[in-house]
């Protein structure tokens, strides 16, 4: 999972913003069209960088460092109006008279525009999401104090500015939060990253107050005060008053459900078909897990029956098995981040010596989460801004809870034992997330770097996954397949689940089913699915829709170039357009129709 630092929120119907100075377009040229567009393209991201100060800086814009985004009623409004005024010129312009790139970009704005509309006029996420206020929040003080864009006492003066600022957001969140509509699922995720904000401040602000004059050392531990005041009179209204009366339905519905899901993907792939396609995955994986576990267990003490035309009871239990073995070497409760690592290393390795795509220079740190965005993924890669190229990636790990019991600590690091945190490196760093991320961003058109698709982004780390098996990772290793299979079925069931829950009713109890039994995972694994489940609509399909378009696209890519394909050639091609929905990478790499 991508962490989006350069598109901080979301639910509050707010686009995404980046700044003026990015590259912006193609090429300054070409028909009158191409330049009415690029002419709005700029305007856009302009402006819009003034209704969020917040992705601005995280985006790596720093003009508005020591401000925060206005959320009122009036803010939400003027956001909207200017929404709608960019989609009404977008309109006019001729699309045909585009350049090809030009009518990718175009269309991924109309996408982005409506996808806001909706949101603020129809889906109206800005009065019962609290956690689009949590994430710029957090983002605020985050975004100024995780990387070194600036010198520190420039932004601990930002941050002093905005710790002053941000008792404003949260007034206005409480006023614009309608407790009634709020679910309780997203009010009890707000109360518990609501309290991380202070760990921000202690743990990322406070210690490097040395580096403040005495004036300005005084004005930071005054707006930490008041900061802190702000968080705990925030904690208390939410814990008060919007957690008792947190009765909204989480559940999206098939209309809102299939809208959302529809400007998530930008594909030509139907709720229905996602279905079908994931439920036929389903069974050709766990045969696939079968004959990997097959392997696995032979010369195995006590290993079940492994017949060549299994029984479903014969079948279930081998992988079982299997699992079980890979299950009983895991990291240490406190060892994740060092275990994350060393794998990291191993696989950034294994992609130089087979040369399977061009690889950035500049390192990948693991970190373990910030507290405030803990509660939704255990994992994901934290990608500087698209002007901030120079700067450290973060590859993020969810420590275990202090406060679970040893039972609970292993059954996480069951599912997350040594060869799957190896799996997870490859799909949040080599070569899945940091890698695409770093290719991304050296296209230069900022509002394709800011519009990207996150279908294209999660489903090139699944297809990463999947090319270091093919290529021979670990291909001693018959558990590592088992492991990279049984993280792939994941994905699949996220798909399933994703749909089942908002649209079909699926009980906890149904999924936890699906998720320990047909996909093998630990209780603790299926059990924090079920709460990213209610707290996200679509994002989770975006993985193995993203996957099927990945394999798609290098299908075509064999046929069309015949014997002078090659991985290499593939995958700096198709990565070389930005993140755009996979269907306008592939329309652009093989010269197809943009359509």
């Amino acid at each position: 999972m991508t962490t989006t630092r350069r598109r901080v929120l979301t639910a509050l119907g707010s686009t995404m913003f980046v700044p003026l100075m990015a590259p912006q377009t193609h090429a300054q040229s070409g028909s009158r069209a191409d330049r009415a567009f690029e002419a709005l393209s700029r305007h856009w991201l302009d402006r819009s960088m003034r209704y969020s100060p917040i992705t601005a800086t995280t985006t790596g814009d720093h003009r508005y460092d020591n401000r925060v985004d206005d959320v009122s009623a009036a803010g939400r409004a003027a956001t909207l109006r200017f929404a709608q005024d960019t989609l009404r010129q977008l309109q006019g312009v001729d699309r045909n008279q585009l350049s090809r790139a030009n009518q990718v970009d175009a269309a991924l704005l109309e996408n982005a525009l409506r996808a806001q509309i909706w949101q603020t006029e129809v889906w109206q996420t800005w009065a019962w999401n609290p956690l689009g206020y949590q994430a710029l929040a957090g983002g605020a003080l985050y975004g100024l104090m995780a990387r070194e864009f600036a010198s520190l006492p420039q932004r601990l003066r930002a941050a002093t500015a905005r710790m002053l600022a941000l008792p404003r957001l949260f007034e206005q969140a409480r006023q614009e939060l309608v407790p009634a509509r709020v679910p309780a699922p997203h009010a009890e995720t707000y109360a518990a990253q609501n309290r991380g904000l202070k760990s921000i401040v202690a743990e990322m602000i406070e210690p490097h107050k040395g580096a403040l004059s005495s004036a300005d050392r005084q004005r930071l531990d005054a707006a930490i005060a008041v900061f802190n005041a702000a968080v705990d009179e925030h904690q208390a209204w939410i814990e008060g008053t919007l957690a008792p009366a947190a009765q909204g339905e989480f559940r999206a519905g098939a209309e809102v459900f299939d809208t959302q899901l529809g400007y998530t993907l930008m594909s030509t792939m139907p709720r229905q078909e996602i279905r079908r396609r994931a439920d036929a995955a389903v069974l050709a994986v766990r045969a696939e897990m079968y004959r990997v576990a097959k392997r696995a267990l032979t010369g195995v003490a006590g290993a079940p029956a492994t017949p060549d035309e299994p029984s479903p009871e014969q079948q279930q239990a081998a992988i079982r098995a299997a699992l079980d073995l890979a299950a009983n070497e895991r990291p240490a409760r406190d060892q994740l981040v060092q275990a994350a690592t060393a794998m990291t290393e191993q696989a950034r390795r294994f992609v130089l010596e087979k040369d399977l795509i061009t690889l950035p220079d500049g390192p990948v740190r693991v970190i373990v989460m910030p507290e405030f965005q803990r509660g939704v993924a255990v994992a994901y890669c934290d990608s500087p801004g698209p002007l901030e190229r120079q700067l450290e990636t973060f590859f993020a790990i969810s420590p275990v809870p202090d406060d679970w019991s040893q039972e609970q600590a292993t059954s996480f690091l069951r599912e997350y034992n040594t060869r799957a945190t190896l799996d997870v490196a490859v799909h949040e760093a080599m070569p899945g997330h940091y890698v695409q991320i770093w290719h991304s961003n050296r296209y230069p058109s900022a509002l394709r770097a800011v519009l990207g698709s996150g279908s294209f982004v999660e489903g090139w780390a699944v297809y990463a996954e999947e090319v270091m098996v093919d290529e021979g990772f670990r291909s001693d290793d018959p558990l590592f397949h088992l492991s990279q299979l049984k993280i792939q079925l994941r994905t699949i069931t996220n798909a399933i689940i994703d749909q089942a829950i908002h649209c079909d009713g699926m009980t906890r109890e149904e999924m936890m089913q699906l998720l320990t039994q047909t996909a093998f995972q630990e209780e603790r694994e299926a059990a924090g699915k079920w709460r990213r489940a209610q707290l996200s609509v679509g994002q989770l399909s975006t993985y193995f829709v993203g996957f099927q378009e990945h394999l798609e696209t290098r299908a075509a890519a064999e046929v069309k170039w015949g014997p002078e394909f090659n991985l290499k050639r593939y995958h700096d091609g198709v990565l070389a357009f930005g993140s755009p929905p996979c269907r306008f990478a592939r329309q652009l790499l093989l010269d197809e129709p943009i359509q």
